[in-house]
């Protein structure tokens, strides 16, 4: 809702083009801090009470943009949403660990397709009411309105903490497990990949149009199809997570996103090119969420600390993808450029056995 809302918001608030680039830097890196707050504050009360209190108050942040009148106010806005956005994302993946251990088998991808599935309803309700005229502070309060009363709505079905959280509670709050080998593995892959998921959405539009010539509205469609396939692939990439387990999965489908780059890099056309940011999709959509699972299982008494470092990489991941193709595009071209999401994929390919070693398919 807030994206949709940006050119809006711009206009209000007077900000220059470069200017918002610095202010959407700026809710990045609250975002990623929100995350590493949110971690022990998860082992510490649990994941129910952390994202239901960070719903709640990412549904008042919501309004806040739209009620800026100028680049201090929205500066302000951006930082509390940010920060409210990296406790959910973390508080909800959390949650999703404890009820993946509870259900026995693999389902995190299923929610990440649903995820991606909100931001897509998002989108199209806040485009609808664009086109009905609905001024963006009303649009983003209602937005914020639903967001409050789902999570309200929803906390008895959530599940509470389990006793192991008690002997979390019983260490000082000071107390930060180690960064071991294997988390540094795991939030190094979510890294590469995240980066890699990070150009596709920000450089397949601009690939297609200005390196083959198509139209704007051809050149949506990169983005288009990477979306739609990614959202369509996590639905049940969950099964074949459980049939070849985590490790075989993800070097699998990490080789089938690479492919995919190689695709865009060597398409002569963007009917081809669309083919290849579409295999980038599929390969990429259910990678992510099994290093996700694998960080809040290392060591259950600090899932939630865990679960923030391999999340919080993958986010700085995702902000990093679209600076770094942009900085080796302007000095080797964009073809070149693409080559380190795919050489990025063929790593994640290799290593990915290693470091979901412990996990079985689920």
């Amino acid at each position: 809702m807030w994206v949709v809302h940006i050119p809006l918001i711009k206009d209000r608030t007077g900000v220059a083009d470069h200017q918002l680039g610095l202010l959407l830097l700026v809710l990045g890196v609250a975002a990623w801090i929100g995350m590493q707050a949110a971690g022990p504050l998860t082992d510490r009360f649990g994941s129910r009470a952390v994202v239901v209190t960070a719903m709640v108050a990412m549904g008042f942040a919501l309004p806040l943009p739209g009620l800026a009148h100028d680049q201090l106010s929205l500066a302000g806005a951006v930082v509390v949403l940010g920060a409210m956005n990296g406790f959910v994302d973390v508080a909800q993946n959390a949650q999703a660990v404890q009820v993946e251990q509870h259900w026995g088998r693999a389902i995190m991808s299923s929610f990440h397709a649903f995820f991606s599935a909100g931001g897509l309803v998002a989108a199209l309700s806040g485009g609808a009411l664009l086109a009905l005229g609905v001024s963006a502070p009303v649009a983003l309060a209602g937005g914020g309105g639903v967001t409050i009363a789902a999570a309200l709505a929803l906390r008895p079905l959530l599940l509470p903490p389990e006793s192991r959280h008690d002997e979390a509670n019983d260490l000082s709050p000071r107390t930060r497990p180690p960064w071991t080998g294997r988390v540094l593995l795991i939030g190094g892959l979510a890294f590469v990949l995240m980066l890699s998921e990070g150009v596709a959405f920000d450089w397949s539009t601009v690939h297609v149009r200005d390196h083959l010539g198509a139209s704007a509205s051809t050149a949506a469609l990169a983005f288009g199809a990477f979306s739609v396939a990614m959202t369509a692939v996590r639905l049940f990439a969950d099964l074949l997570v459980r049939a070849w387990g985590p490790g075989a999965f993800v070097r699998r489908a990490a080789t089938l996103g690479a492919l995919g780059f190689a695709v865009t890099v060597l398409a002569p056309d963007p009917a081809l090119a669309l083919v290849g940011w579409a295999v980038v999709g599929i390969g990429l959509a259910g990678c992510a969420p099994q290093f996700y699972s694998a960080a809040g299982n290392v060591d259950r008494r600090y899932s939630g600390v865990y679960l923030a470092r391999a999340v919080g990489m993958g986010y700085l991941g995702l902000l990093a993808g679209p600076s770094v193709i942009g900085a080796i595009s302007s000095a080797a071209g964009l073809d070149r450029a693409f080559l380190v999401p795919l050489a990025g994929c063929l790593v994640a390919a290799v290593l990915a056995p290693r470091a979901l070693r412990h996990d079985r398919a689920r």
